[in-house]
């Protein structure tokens, strides 16, 4: 079973001699818990695929502590890059670029293309700067199941296949990076922490991508994210099927309580950015108690759009 540490400075360092060594690590970030290996270690990221159960046509994000290391591992020469990264890195925006030969096949399913963001939690960055690495790093979650913001999230899913966990609380931005790519477009492929609204400021006009049947990023595949019971995109006046336990995921407010064996509510002050902060840990809670989810669609502005992609890959495995 996987140690379980608090992320003092000795943790990290340990966390990080183990990155060295080719071991994994799990390790927290602004949007979710990363499940982290030597990007340019080929056998470590081989273990990644391995302990989620991922398939190896799904690529990865390669997560990096300064610009230094994202010119090792991408050609960074786009103008738009380095407004982007000015404006919002650290952050949770991905950036889609050429990729170095440096950086194994494995990690970008073969693509000439490496996807790779500056995350801003302060122990992601100053764990990839004590690794001296660039570290590969998906959802530390089984395959298309529910992503982890809380250290005992990724216990439950795969703590019994890693080495260390370390334990740096709740995510606070609590859904997955936005994720833009810059060869051609720009375009979208996943909508995440940063709203739309905002990149388009930068770079102008953003085109949304349609899934092709290969992936171009994570996330791009129909259905992810999902919790363990089936999910229903719907509103709260839809009654729930007899002899069901059904929860529901409520935006801001519950109209009928009573006819739902447990609520969460994702924001009562109808926030977008508190409902995306709160996406998995409520649903989460959910899939302990019930058989069947009803989550109630929330506005699709801002990051309203990253949850309700989300709850429709979640819908779509079922």
């Amino acid at each position: 079973m996987a140690e379980i540490l608090v992320a003092t400075e000795e943790a990290i360092q340990k966390a990080a001699n183990l990155l060295r060594n080719g071991k994994l690590v799990a390790f927290p970030t602004e949007t979710v818990y990363g499940l982290g290996a030597c990007a340019l270690n080929s056998q470590a990221v081989a273990r990644i695929f391995e302990v989620k159960e991922r398939p190896f046509f799904d690529p990865l994000i390669v997560h990096v502590a300064d610009l230094a290391m994202v010119r090792e591992v991408c050609d960074f020469s786009d103008p738009r890059a380095l407004r982007l990264a000015e404006r919002f890195w650290p952050g949770p925006l991905t950036l889609v670029l050429p990729k170095k030969p440096l950086v194994p096949d494995i990690v970008t399913a073969g693509l000439p293309t490496v996807a790779v963001r500056m995350p801003a939690h302060p122990v992601a960055l100053q764990l990839i700067q004590k690794a001296q690495v660039p570290v590969a790093a998906p959802s530390a979650n089984r395959f298309g199941r529910l992503s982890p913001t809380l250290a005992v999230h990724v216990a439950r899913q795969i703590g019994d296949r890693i080495e260390l966990i370390l334990d740096g609380g709740k995510c606070p931005v609590g859904v997955e990076s936005t994720i833009l790519e810059l060869t051609n477009g720009p375009v979208l492929l996943r909508p995440g922490g940063i709203p739309l609204e905002e990149i388009e400021k930068v770079i102008g006009r953003v085109e949304k991508a349609s899934f092709s049947g290969i992936p171009r990023s994570p996330g791009q595949l129909p259905f992810h994210y999902a919790p363990s019971v089936p999910l229903r995109i719907t509103s709260q006046e839809t009654p729930p099927p007899p002899g069901l336990r059904v929860g529901l995921l409520a935006f801001s407010s519950v109209q009928y309580p009573e006819r739902f064996a447990h609520v969460e509510i994702l924001s009562p002050s109808g926030d977008l950015k508190e409902a995306a902060a709160n996406l998995f840990a409520c649903l989460h809670r959910l899939e302990e108690k019930v058989d069947l989810i009803f989550a109630e669609p929330v506005p699709e502005v801002g990051l309203g759009r990253a949850i309700m992609d989300r709850l429709r890959k979640a819908e779509a495995k079922f």
